[in-house]
């Protein structure tokens, strides 16, 4: 009942600030003024709804985190599902078989959404390793994406270099940047690594803009070739589909790259630096080598992500890398989950897909998203798919009956 009450207070509140904005029309021109009591209506009704509702989710996300202080697990439907290796398999094939087919059964411009969601897969499974993964937060991501496009771009136009041939060197240039950037930030952390990151990416955006005569500046570089397919003519719709392709490919080799760096030698270091930087130098590994590392494996598929984006669009300019792409990639690792694969692949989908398919809500969609954003960081801060930990079990007799065996 007390709950009800606020809810009803919160509705008056709401009703009597928005009056003079929903209710009063005046008409300027007849000098009459219009008085829309329904619209009073809808705003009381809608605020006390979305009132009653944000305090129950409120205790909801209270109870959930009393039962996880208590140490106590609950798993559910979902959890059990996650859990199921023959299942999990299944619905992998089953996507990868949607995914093959589908360049076949919708038009150009869906194809061309879908390969700007793979890509934006690709780049933000490669931030997941820095950010997610070594727990730098790093803020430069599109200049390697530039990077990569702009080395396949000028590979070609100075030296004739084929696609297929950028690709790998797009790749390896990306990550030679990052490799050269990771040196004199070893020793910051935190938002000051955030800031140097962010310079970064400005310092390479205002580089391509203003160095006209080898990037073409403000105006670009045009007509980079498509990749090709032997001797074959592509059109327009068969090069979109054929480019689909290869980034489904490289998408598909990512996901499988990063989740093998997770589980690996290397990928236990990068963890052991995220949780304490200290501890981890501490225990004998190379903070140094790691952090290098880390750098240069996620800004690498950072470049071969550009190689193929400028194949995609034929022309490159320094406005197609600005920090709201960063900050888009960003935020596609910390929606997801920090560390999860299939986070990445579902926060993709929510800020790459989503918006192309509300554009029917074109004035509003700005909105719903602003909305999301916020009851995700309120309700589900650690994202939407969180990276699972991983739990050992010891054939010591007294650690079993302390710790039920857990370590």
């Amino acid at each position: 009942m007390n709950e009800l009450k606020k809810s009803i207070l919160v509705s008056l509140w709401f009703m009597f600030l928005t009056f003079p904005i929903m209710v009063i029309r005046v008409n300027t021109i007849e000098k009459t003024v219009l008085w829309r009591w329904e619209n009073m209506a809808w705003i009381g009704i809608g605020s006390f709804v979305l009132s009653f509702v944000w305090r129950w989710a409120i205790r909801r996300k209270e109870a959930g985190d009393a039962v996880a202080a208590s140490g106590e697990k609950k798993t559910g439907k979902l959890a059990e599902m996650a859990n199921n290796p023959a299942l999990t398999n299944t619905f992998r094939a089953l996507f990868l078989v949607i995914f093959l087919v589908t360049p076949w059964l919708v038009t150009t411009y869906q194809t061309n959404i879908l390969i700007s969601f793979l890509l934006y897969v690709v780049l933000g499974l490669g931030l997941n390793i820095i950010v997610g993964v070594a727990g730098l937060l790093f803020l430069g991501h599109a200049a390697f994406y530039a990077i990569g496009a702009y080395s396949y771009a000028l590979l070609n136009q100075y030296f004739g270099l084929g696609f297929w041939v950028a690709l790998p060197l797009g790749g390896v240039i990306a990550a030679l940047a990052g490799i050269a950037l990771a040196f004199p930030v070893l020793r910051l952390r935190g938002d000051y690594l955030a800031i140097v990151t962010l310079g970064f990416g400005e310092i390479v955006r205002l580089v391509l803009e203003n160095w006209s005569d080898l990037t073409g500046g403000p105006s670009g570089i045009s007509n980079i070739p498509r990749p090709g397919l032997f001797d074959a003519t592509l059109s327009v719709a068969d090069a979109n589909i054929y480019i689909y392709y290869i980034v489904l490919a490289l998408a598909i080799i990512t996901i499988i790259a990063v989740t093998r760096l997770k589980d690996s030698r290397i990928g236990r270091a990068l963890q052991a630096l995220r949780e304490d930087e200290i501890a981890c130098e501490a225990m004998g590994i190379d903070r140094v080598g790691v952090k290098v590392m880390a750098f240069g494996l996620g800004t690498a598929w950072a470049g071969f992500a550009g190689v193929i984006f400028a194949a995609k669009t034929t022309f490159i300019n320094p406005a197609s890398f600005t920090f709201f792409e960063s900050a888009i990639i960003l935020s596609i690792v910390v929606l997801g989950g920090m560390g999860s694969n299939l986070g990445v692949i579902l926060g993709s989908a929510f800020l790459v897909l989503l918006p192309e398919y509300l554009r029917a809500f074109s004035e509003y969609r700005m909105i719903l998203f602003a909305t999301a954003m916020v009851l995700m960081m309120v309700f589900r801060p650690q994202g939407l798919i969180p990276a699972k930990g991983r739990s050992y079990t010891v054939d010591d007799p007294e650690l079993n009956a302390a710790d039920g065996g857990r370590i």
